[in-house]
């Protein structure tokens, strides 16, 4: 089960320095099929839980593990797996974006078409299940992905509209505000929907901003919904921001500032600022740290990974992201407990990237370092070069100056027993080691657990240790015949209060 949640927390974009990322999906794909078929089936159940808990709790960055762990238990699963699998459709597609994307990875794993009736009872049930209004509204903004529409999916799946509405709505996915009002008179009765749809189809070809303003206005549509001609247009945007969700806002930071909405004075760019510090807010729209990590490392750029679109970055909109990255994680205490953390400065680091985004395993591991540091008051922090190190990093230190220190430091080998030994020659107090990789676990003559243990026999202290791997490729550190050790793999919104717990203890 580690590997695979390795693979629903990392995903396999972008591989690593280490092994391809083709190479890395054929061992997990192998892996969680090995899992479905284990014990007759027995685990299938607990894989579908473990898909449900990552996507409901907002665990992970990206959902395309998530949605192809799905499909793989819906088709290669047993009966109660693809029972459960199709169950928790609603909870892990929650936009047509993920329902087509899951379609198609089922298809992939099917033999023939792969439409049978629990598929098409599935999908159709997706549809059904939504209020018409916020269903439309979904389905106009999400139309299509990777070739697949809503008219594609309705042909097959054959929902039987549950109401007036969804079969309003279904006539026009199908084929179009023209023949909704030819083929049902009955459909100009429903005014707020019919109304919806009108504007709708202005909107995506209109070239008037005063029309467009005023359709969002009536509806709250979004940035999907309008021309892209008008997308150059402050006003639009002004007006889009005023409905517009956290995530949509952390995207569009840099578009908003080049189109001159977002400048050092407006209001606009207080109101982002005073969004992006509720907590609260942040965790109920399920906004991962690294997709903040990585608009912070965008937008301080001030110019996108892709394109030519380029901004003068605000500065409270850079401070306020940063502060965001901190406050996006879950909610984390203090355990009063000394801290050692030795972080890999090995090339390797530099290679690659987390999560299939534009942050190195080096900034990750730096950034989730930064969450302890900041959390805790007795905290030290090392590199591995030839030997270990300190680095100069305080909690009130940036990202970007975490970032330099480390690349300021020669390579070395990541020896997992280097802290404990380095600890105990120089009689350093320590209650917890963290060590932060990409998965490089090299030791040397003596393993870590046995240096963890050598420890606590020179100290006295029962001190722990965790390695915190950033990629994805497998490894093992821990002993697990020890309380005392923890293996954690990935950039998991949960890893802080994972920490907190296993040191206080808890598990």
């Amino acid at each position: 089960m580690d590997r695979l949640r390795r693979f629903l927390c990392l995903g396999v974009e972008g591989g690593t320095y280490y092994a391809t990322e083709k190479q890395l999906a054929l061992e997990n794909v192998g892996s969680i099929h090995a899992i479905l078929k284990d014990d007759e089936g027995a685990l299938g159940p607990q894989v579908v839980a473990e898909v449900v808990d990552f996507s409901v709790n907002g665990r992970t960055a990206k959902q395309g593990a998530l949605l192809f762990t799905l499909a793989l238990c819906a088709k290669l699963g047993d009966q109660k797996t693809r029972q459960l699998a199709y169950a928790a459709l609603p909870k892990v597609c929650r936009i047509p974006t993920h329902l087509f994307t899951f379609v198609e990875y089922a298809e992939a794993l099917s033999v023939g078409t792969g439409w049978g009736k629990a598929h098409r009872k599935a999908i159709a049930s997706w549809y059904n299940s939504k209020d018409a209004k916020h269903l439309a509204f979904q389905c106009t903004k999400y139309r299509t992905r990777n070739g697949w529409s809503h008219r594609d999916l309705l042909r097959l799946a054959h929902p039987k509209p549950c109401d007036h509405d969804h079969d309003v709505l279904y006539k026009y996915m199908a084929k179009g505000l023209v023949a909704v009002t030819a083929d049902d008179e009955a459909a100009m009765q429903d005014q707020e929907l019919m109304a919806f749809l009108v504007d709708v189809e202005m909107a995506k070809s209109s070239t008037s901003a005063d029309d467009t303003i005023a359709a969002m206005i009536r509806h709250h549509l979004a940035r999907e919904h309008v021309a892209t001609g008008l997308l150059g247009n402050v006003e639009i945007w002004r007006h889009l921001l005023a409905n517009m969700g956290l995530t949509a806002m952390i995207r569009n930071l840099g578009k908003m500032t080049s189109v001159g909405l977002l400048t050092r004075d407006s209001a606009e760019s207080a109101l982002v600022v005073d969004r992006l510090q509720d907590e609260a807010a942040l965790h109920k729209a399920r906004v991962h740290p690294f997709n903040v990590l990585l608009a912070l490392k965008t937008y301080s750029k001030g110019q996108g990974d892709k394109g030519s679109l380029e901004w003068d970055p605000v500065p409270a909109v850079v401070d306020a992201l940063e502060r965001a990255y901190y406050k996006s994680f879950a909610s984390v205490k203090p355990t009063g407990k000394r801290f050692v953390l030795a972080i890999d400065v090995s090339g390797s680091m530099t290679w690659g990237s987390v999560c299939g985004g534009a942050i190195t395993p080096r900034e990750a591991a730096g950034a989730m370092a930064m969450v302890t540091l900041r959390t805790e008051a007795h905290c030290h922090t090392l590199g591995f070069t030839s030997h270990l190190v300190s680095l100069d990093m305080r909690p009130t230190s940036t990202l970007t100056q975490v970032c330099t220190a480390m690349d300021n430091l020669p390579f070395g080998g990541t020896d997992c027993a280097a802290p404990m030994e380095h600890c105990q020659r120089h009689n350093v107090q320590a209650d917890v080691f963290i060590v932060f990789t990409d998965n490089e676990t090299y030791h040397g003559d003596v393993h870590p657990s046995q240096a963890l243990r050598n420890y606590r026999a020179h100290t006295g202290i029962p001190a722990k240790l965790i390695v915190v791997g950033i990629t994805s490729n497998g490894f093992t550190i821990a002993d697990p015949a020890d309380k005392g050790m923890l293996d954690i793999c990935g950039f998991d919104a949960n890893v802080p209060a994972l920490i907190e717990n296993f040191v206080g203890g808890q598990f």
